[in-house]
């Protein structure tokens, strides 16, 4: 019998703490859902850690509303809480707080089977800040089957980075996702302010031998730098997709990159084209915008 195949989101699981209440969160989590609502829950799953405590088991009944499949190995530290402050605007700032159970994330024997078993993985630089996550996420990926997809959607999060885990990071994946400020950020961090924004990401792209590197602008809309075969020796930069950002009635935008990574990874995954793909995540993003929390179930529309 064929092994199943997984796409996975891998890091924290975490509950944002919002002035309306507590929401199940956290980036892998809201990737691993969006994702599976195009390729079936049974095929996409969480890997993090909980704690041994009551916010455990409301996260495990949380993911179970979503019918998220989910590894996550109890710890001795308490499961991950964020507060979240949302402006006039509905953007979100984060007070992420420390030393929790998605910190100390193991790596044990039903980890690496989902790794050596892994159809494509979404990991971010906030899940590498202690020692102990980073450890288990660079043998997660250094696991894999050589046709993962491995997602790296930087989150740069308060102080929670350094230029170490996102060059280790660059180094083990092969799409990169990032906003424009985080851009801004790579751009003085590497060395290379100004240059303009198109001209860094064919660098980073050429530089880390990337197959595509996903911008989000907010607004401005996004894009796609991808490469193509080229039958003259290495591979060449060949393709850039741009999509305008449709305007919707915002309820907040928690939640809405983790649906643009999970949607465009599954659309690649169901052999759309890099130009379908994103225009689909544009789509999904925008609602999930309309909508409060992470992981509203999409419309039917959406999902043809």
């Amino acid at each position: 019998m064929e092994t199943k195949r997984y796409v996975v989101g891998l890091g924290e699981v975490l509950w944002d703490v919002l002035p309306e209440g507590k929401k199940l969160g956290g980036a892998p989590a809201n990737f691993a859902y969006h994702a599976g609502q195009f390729l079936g829950m049974d095929n996409t799953i969480a890997v993090s850690a909980l704690g041994e405590d009551k916010l455990a088991e409301e996260t495990v009944s949380a993911l179970r509303e979503h019918e998220l499949n989910d590894l996550l190995p109890r710890v001795p530290y308490p499961t991950g809480t964020v507060q979240v402050q949302l402006d006039e605007q509905g953007i979100p700032t984060y007070d992420i707080k420390e030393n929790v159970a998605w910190d100390n994330i193991p790596f044990d024997e039903d980890i690496q089977m989902i790794a050596q078993n892994c159809r494509a993985v979404c990991f971010g630089s906030l899940a590498q800040r202690n020692v102990v996550s980073r450890e288990t996420i660079h043998k997660f990926l250094d696991a894999t089957p050589h046709d993962c997809l491995k997602i790296f959607d930087i989150n740069l999060r308060q102080q929670f980075y350094t230029k170490e885990i996102i060059q280790e990071s660059l180094q083990r994946c092969n799409i990169l996702k990032i906003n424009d400020e985080e851009l801004v950020l790579i751009g003085r961090m590497f060395g290379y302010p100004g240059l303009d924004m198109e001209n860094k990401c064919w660098l980073i792209l050429g530089k880390y031998n990337l197959d595509m590197l996903v911008l989000t602008c907010g607004t401005n809309g996004s894009y796609v730098f991808s490469r193509c075969e080229s039958n003259e020796g290495p591979r060449k930069a060949c393709q850039m997709s741009f999509q305008e950002t449709p305007k919707v009635k915002v309820a907040d935008t928690v939640g809405a990159g983790d649906s643009f990574t999970g949607s465009f990874c599954a659309s690649i995954l169901n052999g759309k084209t890099v130009s379908e793909a994103h225009k689909k995540a544009v789509e999904v993003s925008a609602f999930v915008c309309t909508q409060n929390g992470a992981m509203p179930k999409l419309p039917e529309e959406l999902l043809k």
